[in-house]
């Protein structure tokens, strides 16, 4: 995990999605387990309908607990001072806010889990394959921010 910085040495990083529910969650969750030294991570969404009893469940099985993570409203958190605004779906970034202060804006788009159909085991195995990418995409920050910021 490395030493873990002062707040005001890390990155303030804002995971947005539209419901707040799975791919935002599971990237605050991994941001959080793998980068607590350089990121400050939040989670929020445009339209809030909270957290996804399966994205709990397999950011658990991969060792990372988002049980007690909330769903919450962009607007909740437009004090804080962010450094980075990550959208992770198209219609969160099309409608994301005007971020006062340096918030840069960066997007990266998942498929989104929560409307996944088949099985039980079909769907969680479409969960777990977002969590995986959003993973694979956690571990590469901040450093793939600069260079892809708006």
């Amino acid at each position: 995990m490395g030493i873990v910085m002062p707040d005001k040495q890390r990155l303030k990083i804002l995971f947005l999605c539209t419901g707040n529910a799975c791919r935002s969650q599971m990237a605050q969750g991994w941001a959080r387990h793998l980068k607590s030294d350089c990121i400050e991570a939040y989670s929020a969404g445009v339209t809030p309908v909270g957290v996804s009893t399966k994205a709990i469940q397999v950011m658990a099985e991969a060792g990372v607990d988002i049980s007690s993570h909330t769903s919450k409203h962009v607007d909740d958190l437009l004090g804080i001072d962010f450094d980075y605004v990550i959208t992770v779906c198209d219609y969160a970034s099309q409608l994301c806010p005007i971020f006062p202060g340096k918030a840069k804006i960066f997007h990266r788009s998942f498929d989104d889990p929560y409307f996944a159909e088949g099985t039980t085991e079909e769907v969680l195995a479409q969960f777990r394959q977002v969590r995986d990418q959003i993973k694979a995409f956690v571990q590469t920050l901040p450093e793939s921010l600069e260079d892809n910021a708006k």
